[in-house]
């Protein structure tokens, strides 16, 4: 399997260090780091959520993986979640056709639940408006971090943009079979909103890009932030960008 930095949760190597949820330090306690743009506390976020997800993972979290790929038959668990739910939602039964199929998979998508919210929990309080600023500063690419030089992707972005879609997928079966519904049915919209903001941009991956302008990035906010998980459902059919 080709690896890139923004698989989102695909495969990882090595042990985890993960922040202690509610204890987040100020912006100003962060150690300073040449060289980088963009805001210091969305910067880091992106860069701890990498490091616990996909570079240092645990063994727990990669067993994880290896038992979600197993389940969609395919190496890269984010795209057979997309690709299963593109097929069962526009059938007859979905979502609970969907729900059948994930349920099998229960404890593996909790324990990916758990660890994505605590990653973010442990910067941004759960109604902070700042952490719907850190996905869409993520999508506009404008968090450039010199701690990947050696990958080549200093960008904190989304590569491919495809993988917003398997994001959506996944996070869908966790809502329908009961995983933290509350907490993902708000954060989904958000990542609805970094997709948009990214499609806009299409922000190069490993050099600074420029904002968008403030007006363009409120319009999109406004739009996609209230938007409904079944809102969502019909959005991320439309690949690889949105449709409107």
């Amino acid at each position: 399997m080709s690896l890139n930095r923004r698989s989102l949760l695909t495969t990882s190597i090595g042990s985890s260090v993960l922040l202690v949820p509610g204890v987040a330090a100020a912006a100003s306690e962060f150690p300073p780091v040449p060289g980088m743009l963009g805001d210091r506390r969305a910067n880091e976020m992106w860069y701890q959520f990498d490091e616990v997800a996909f570079y240092n993972a645990s063994q727990e979290i990669q067993d994880t993986y290896a038992r979600l790929a197993a389940h969609v038959g395919v190496p890269n668990f984010v795209d057979g979640f997309r690709d299963v739910w593109l097929d069962l939602s526009a059938k007859p039964g979905y979502p609970g056709t969907y729900a059948d199929f994930a349920r099998p998979v229960r404890r593996e998508l909790q324990t990916l639940s758990t660890l994505q919210l605590t990653s973010f929990d442990t910067y941004y309080s759960p109604n902070s408006t700042r952490f719907a600023d850190a996905f869409g500063w993520f999508g506009e690419g404008v968090l450039f971090d010199p701690r990947r030089a050696a990958l080549e992707q200093q960008v904190h972005t989304m590569v491919p943009i495809t993988n917003y879609h398997g994001w959506h997928a996944y996070l869908r079966a966790m809502m329908l079979l009961g995983i933290d519904t509350v907490r993902w049915a708000r954060i989904n919209p958000v990542i609805g909103f970094a997709w948009a903001v990214q499609s806009a941009a299409n922000p190069s991956a490993n050099t600074p890009n420029p904002s968008l302008p403030v007006g363009t990035v409120s319009a999109l906010r406004a739009s996609w932030l209230p938007r409904t998980s079944e809102h969502l459902d019909r959005d991320f059919k439309s690949m690889p960008y949105p449709a409107e």
